[in-house]
């Protein structure tokens, strides 16, 4: 992660007045409201990922951008109160969100799209050059004519090779056997950072946040993910279980997030 984008993700997190609160919203799980009559009304979290033609990114450090940014923007200032106890501008949104069944979607932009969805509210994240953009959560049928203008699908990326997981990071193993598209695997592993930092402790989650939620994604092989859904079932390990509305069945488990 580049420097000038750290400092923005991790903020002051050791002076923050309204760290526990908000660490307290992730700790206490999500989801459990049901889904509105309307379609239109359904919330979801947009991830837009930065994907030039000429020259894409390596698939992990992607990766690894959209799971920083998911978990940057659910701890950010603005979806909390500030020392008055005034709402941030971004609180409302999140909140309903975080209440209803959790729903991100990703997207690829590259150029023109790209510098368009910045001016959107939500925080960027580069890993090693690879850029990723979570986008507070709005309903589908509120969607900013800039995001919805850019493509779903059609773009993804090959494994790579992303070397030595460095030391002190969390992981987060991806199912390699549900051979999951660049975009589907990065709300994914949002939802896996999310649940990994409400799973810690709050000193926990603001010592992560002091490193600027740094993590390491990388594929799972079956003899792998045989091993870590063992460390699941003994509580040493956080899965992500998914809804199966697209790629994959309901209830597959798609990414294990080791601390």
């Amino acid at each position: 992660m580049t420097e000038s984008c750290r400092d923005a993700v991790t903020g002051d997190a050791g002076a923050d007045a309204g760290w526990a609160e908000r660490h307290a919203v992730l700790a206490a799980g999500y989801g459990g409201r049901p889904d509105p009559d309307d379609p239109a009304q359904v919330l979801a979290m947009p991830i837009v990922l930065h994907i030039p033609k000429a020259d894409p990114p390596p698939r992990s450090a992607l990766l690894e951008a959209a799971a920083t940014a998911t978990v940057a923007l659910c701890l950010d200032p603005r979806v909390g109160t500030d020392e008055t106890g005034a709402p941030g501008p971004w609180q409302a949104n999140y909140l309903a969100w975080v209440g209803s069944r959790i729903r991100k979607v990703s997207r690829r932009a590259r150029g023109a799209g790209w510098r368009a969805a910045q001016e959107v509210d939500g925080i960027t994240v580069d890993v090693d050059g690879a850029q990723a953009r979570a986008l507070v959560p709005v309903a589908v049928g509120a969607l900013d004519p800039r995001i919805r203008k850019l493509q779903i699908g059609g773009t993804d990326l090959d494994h790579d090779d992303p070397g030595e997981i460095p030391d002190g990071v969390p992981v987060l193993w991806i199912n390699s056997a549900l051979d999951m598209t660049v975009g589907k695997a990065a709300a994914q592993v949002g939802h896996a950072s999310m649940l990994l930092a409400g799973a810690m402790t709050t000193e926990q989650a603001r010592a992560w946040a002091a490193a600027g939620y740094r993590c390491a994604v990388r594929d799972a092989d079956v003899g792998l993910w045989e091993t870590l859904t063992i460390e699941v079932v003994r509580g040493r390990a956080i899965a992500v279980r998914d809804a199966g509305f697209t790629e994959v069945a309901p209830g597959s488990m798609t990414v294990i997030a080791c601390p």
